[in-house]
C-alpha cells in the first residue's frame, strides 16, 4: 500500500491546501464537539445544504450537554431539511454518553473515543486529525476517487476489498504532523480537482506521482442498486382538534417522527384529490397522492390531532410539511 513519493505527496497536499482551501465555519475551530456535528451533517448531505444550517445549529446545541438534554423532538425538529433522521439520534446517543460517562467533556484518547455509540472509523479519522491534529486516516468517497486514480486502481471503491486497500493507503500516506491540512487537502481535491467524470489534472498537486493512465475510467464502482418507484395515498384531515397525523413507529427510518395519515387507494377513490408530489429517498422514488378527507374520518391507531399551534415544532420530513404547508389555510 506504500508510494516511494509518500512524503513528498503528503507534502504537496498541505502546500496546496494552505494556498487553495476553502473556508468553511467546521475549519474554523478544533472544538472536538463541533467538528463531529459538522462530519455527520456532511454525511449524505451537500456542502451548501450544510452550510445554510451549521452555524444556527450549533447555537441551538453548542455543547453536548445541550443536545443531550433535548427532547427527542426538539432534536428532529432541529434536523428538517437535513434528512436521513437516524443521524441526529444517534448523535443525541454520542452526546448523552459523552455527558454520562465524561463529565460532558469531549474525549481525548481513541479508544474512549471509539467507544462512543455512532462512532464509525471515518468518524474517528475526522475527530483525531481535525481536532487534535493527530496522524489518523480517513477515507471518504472523495479520497476513494483520489487514490483510485493515484494508483491506477481499478478495484471497485464500493467493494470491500477496495476500501481495505484505501483505509490502508490512507494510513501510509497521512502527514505526520500535520494531518488536519493533510486529510483536509485530500478531501477537497476529491470536490474540487479530482473529480467524477473528467478530472482537473493539469493543475492538480499530484500530478507528478499520479499513476492514472486514463482518469476518466477511474474509479471503477460496483453496478448501481436499482431504483424502486412506490407510491401511496395520504389523507389531509383538518378539524377544530387540529391536523391529523400519524406518529412513526419504533423501527421505522422517521422513528418518532409525524406524517399525513396513509390510506388504501380505494378507500380515496372518492375523495377531492389535493395533489401529488414526488420526491426521492436513497433508493426508492416516490409518489404521494393526497386527498381531502371526509369530516367524519375516524383516526386509526397511532393517529393523532396535532393543534396548528404546535405545528412548527412537530418533527416531519420536509416533504411532509412542504405540502402540508401548500395546503392549509395561511
Amino acid at each position: 500500500m506504500s508510494h516511494p513519493h509518500a512524503q513528498e505527496i503528503a507534502q504537496a497536499l498541505v502546500d496546496w491546501f494552505t494556498a487553495n482551501g476553502r473556508d468553511y465555519p467546521w475549519r474554523r475551530t478544533t472544538d472536538p464537539w463541533a467538528i463531529l456535528v459538522s462530519e455527520i451533517m456532511l454525511q449524505q448531505t451537500t456542502i451548501p445544504t450544510v452550510l445554510g444550517r451549521y452555524e444556527a445549529w450549533m447555537q441551538q446545541f453548542p455543547t453536548p450537554a445541550h443536545l443531550a438534554s433535548a427532547s427527542e423532538e426538539e432534536a428532529l425538529r432541529s434536523w428538517e431539511g437535513l434528512g436521513y433522521y437516524r443521524r441526529v439520534r444517534a448523535l443525541q446517543a454520542t452526546a448523552r454518553a459523552i455527558v454520562q460517562q465524561h463529565g460532558g467533556h469531549f474525549p481525548t484518547e481513541e479508544s474512549a473515543i471509539r467507544a462512543l455509540p455512532g462512532i464509525g472509523d471515518y468518524t474517528v479519522g475526522a475527530l483525531l486529525s481535525f481536532a487534535y491534529n493527530r496522524p489518523a486516516p480517513l477515507v471518504d468517497a472523495n479520497v476513494s476517487r483520489v487514490f483510485a486514480r493515484l494508483f491506477n486502481d481499478p478495484t471497485p471503491v464500493d467493494s470491500p476489498a477496495g476500501r481495505r486497500q484505501h483505509w490502508k493507503r490512507a494510513a501510509a500516506l497521512v502527514h505526520p504532523t500535520n494531518p488536519r491540512s493533510y486529510n483536509s487537502a485530500l478531501m477537497e481535491l476529491g470536490q474540487t480537482l479530482c473529480t467524477s467524470g473528467t478530472p482537473d489534472c493539469l493543475l492538480c498537486p499530484l500530478q507528478e506521482w499520479c499513476r492514472a493512465e486514463n482518469p476518466t475510467t477511474l474509479p471503477v464502482k460496483l453496478p448501481k442498486k436499482k431504483i424502486t418507484a412506490i407510491e401511496h395515498h395520504d389523507i389531509l384531515l383538518l378539524t377544530p382538534a387540529g391536523l391529523l397525523m400519524e406518529k412513526q413507529p419504533d423501527g421505522n427510518r422517521h422513528e418518532g417522527m409525524y406524517r399525513l395519515p396513509r390510506r388504501a387507494a380505494d378507500f380515496c377513490t372518492n375523495l377531492p384529490h389535493l395533489a401529488d408530489q414526488k420526491y426521492s429517498i436513497t433508493r426508492y422514488k416516490v409518489t404521494r397522492h393526497l386527498y381531502l378527507a371526509q369530516a367524519d374520518t375516524k383516526p386509526l391507531p397511532g393517529e393523532e390531532f396535532i393543534p396548528l399551534s404546535r405545528l412548527d415544532s412537530t418533527p416531519m420530513a420536509s416533504p411532509d410539511r412542504k405540502i402540508i404547508q401548500n395546503h392549509l389555510p395561511h
